[in-house]
């Protein structure tokens, strides 16, 4: 009989990491979180979207679904390459230790930034603009148009390009994006080095990773956001018209949590489009995402089946219809196309099983949240046959304390009413103050192949620490950081052993071909 591999993860975006300089970086933290993994016999860590964000600082609506968050490239390596001097690392502002302050990093980083990316092009030597002239001709196909877009982003001062751009803009007139090509040549230089920057410091971060035995699980929207490159650009495959307007947006229908459901306002995909084209745009989009990470994680997996559309205009989701999508088709191409495709499906809310079998025929884990188990089917009763109970998971899943856009465990169970508290308790067989540890104990012990716990509930955190709350836009969401004196010894070695005694100590290196 063959062994079953079993994993155990962290969630934590690389933002939240400590560090001086107000969010994290790809450098010195991020290797450090690597050895308190390493430590802890955790075999993977979880990120979100790794794209620059805009408005609201969601990695969710990223400006680019190829490009990365130009606020991570750690400037203390910019040091060490002469591309920045000592005091431009060590001279910075006061910023905040449980958070980040967008808008401060920005105004302190991006000036670093460019002043690095200026000095490359003096400083650097002939094998350093030979791999810079490599990455720019091996990404031509998404970073002529990012960072041309990036530097009329900032000409218009960060306006939406479908409402704001001059018309030849909008419409992408080819005598006017030549003009602009032309007078914003060095921008877009600049802009294209410091993509270079960040591709070099994951690759380096990525390698560390899966040196130390950590495997790196990606996430990737399914949908573009409507003020981002990508819908600029590739609008023929998107239900844009000629003049930039978006014809249908996507959401969700009225449910149990929203009697006029949710409008999301991303343009949603031609699919037509896509497949009179091989659907090269999504094999391109998938194979980034594998260079990347060695997992990748896809937001809202059931829109591969079906999306729920809504015409532009609405102001709520309730006229909105299912349109159906060519999932299974898509998948054999990138199957054909990439070869094994180590996805995870993010698979929550109400899921048809015509959705299932699109997962279960690609042989996608779906997700199970442990904070979704404890509804009543009447008072202080709950059902034992709920999906989401960690003594029903099946092997082939990923399961979950809760995600980014869930409470953190000690606050989800510190909102609770007394029964629901009481339920918590029994089912667990523990007081209050060992909740959150005896829920992750008994998700390992489940036959799940992978449990992923945010870093929140590894240190006990209640809602303060919380990640993301749906449906609001703004602080506090995405700000968390964690403090660098989190990651104690203690804390690794009380994890090692539970890790130990439910035997999920796959790693690296037991990602083989054919499975995951």
């Amino acid at each position: 009989m063959n062994k079953k591999i079993r994993y155990c993860g962290v969630l934590l975006h690389p933002t939240s990491l400590p560090g001086p300089h107000g969010v994290g970086t790809l450098g010195e933290e991020a290797r450090g979180f690597v050895d308190f993994l390493k430590e802890a016999r955790i075999g993977i860590w979880q990120i979100l979207p790794l794209g620059p964000v805009g408005f609201g600082n969601s990695p969710y609506a990223a400006r680019s679904a190829f490009a990365g968050n130009e606020l991570l490239i750690d400037l203390d390596q910019l040091v060490v390459e002469g591309f920045l001097d000592v005091e431009d690392s060590l001279v910075h502002p006061r910023f905040p230790h449980d958070s980040v302050d967008f808008n401060a990093v920005e105004a302190y980083k991006k000036p670093l930034l460019w002043k690095a990316a200026s000095r490359f092009h003096t400083l650097a030597t002939a094998a350093q603009h030979e791999l810079f002239a490599q990455f720019c001709e091996h990404n031509t196909d998404w970073l002529d148009d990012y960072a041309l877009y990036m530097a009329i982003l900032e000409h218009y001062q960060d306006s939406r390009w479908f409402s704001v751009w001059d018309k030849g803009l909008t419409t992408r007139d080819p005598a006017v994006m030549a003009d602009w090509r032309k007078a914003k040549a060095q921008d877009i230089l600049l802009w294209k080095t410091l993509q270079y920057f960040f591709a070099i410091q994951w690759e380096a971060l990525r390698a560390y990773a899966n040196e130390q035995g950590v495997l790196l699980v990606g996430d990737i929207p399914i949908f573009v956001a409507y003020d981002s490159v990508d819908a600029w650009s590739n609008r023929k495959y998107l239900k844009i018209d000629a003049e930039g307007k978006a014809t249908a947006i996507s959401g969700v229908p009225p449910d149990a949590f929203s009697t006029t459901g949710q409008l999301w306002g991303n343009p949603v995909y031609d699919w037509e489009a896509l497949g009179a084209d091989g659907f090269s745009w999504w094999v391109r989009r998938l194979k980034m995402a594998f260079r990347l990470t060695d997992i990748v994680r896809i937001d809202h997996f059931r829109g591969f089946e079906a999306y729920w559309e809504v015409p532009a205009g609405e102001t709520t989701a309730e006229n909105g219809t299912w349109v159906p999508a060519p999932g299974k088709l898509l998948f054999e191409t990138l199957r054909t196309q990439i070869g094994r495709l180590p996805v995870f499906a993010e698979d929550l809310g109400i899921i048809t099983e015509t959705v299932d079998a699109l997962r279960d025929e690609n042989g996608f884990p779906g997700m199970k949240v442990a904070q979704f188990a404890f509804d009543l089917v009447s008072p202080g009763v709950l059902d034992p046959q709920n999906s989401y109970l960690p003594h029903n998971y099946d092997y082939n899943c990923v399961a979950y304390t809760g995600t980014h856009d869930n409470d953190t465990t000690r606050g989800w169970y510190d909102a609770m009413d007394d029964s629901h508290r009481d339920i918590v308790r029994r089912y667990l067989s523990c007081p209050d103050h060992e909740v959150v540890w005896q829920l992750m104990r008994m998700i390992m012990a489940s036959h799940a192949r992978y449990v992923i716990f945010p870093m929140q509930d590894l240190l006990g955190l209640g809602k303060t620490a919380r990640m993301n709350t749906p449906g609001t836009c703004g602080d506090p969401n995405w700000c968390w950081r964690m403090r660098r004196e989190a990651l104690s010894p203690s804390l690794s070695g009380s994890f090692a052993t539970m890790i130990g005694l439910f035997g999920r100590t796959g790693t690296a290196k037991d990602l083989v071909v054919g499975a995951i």
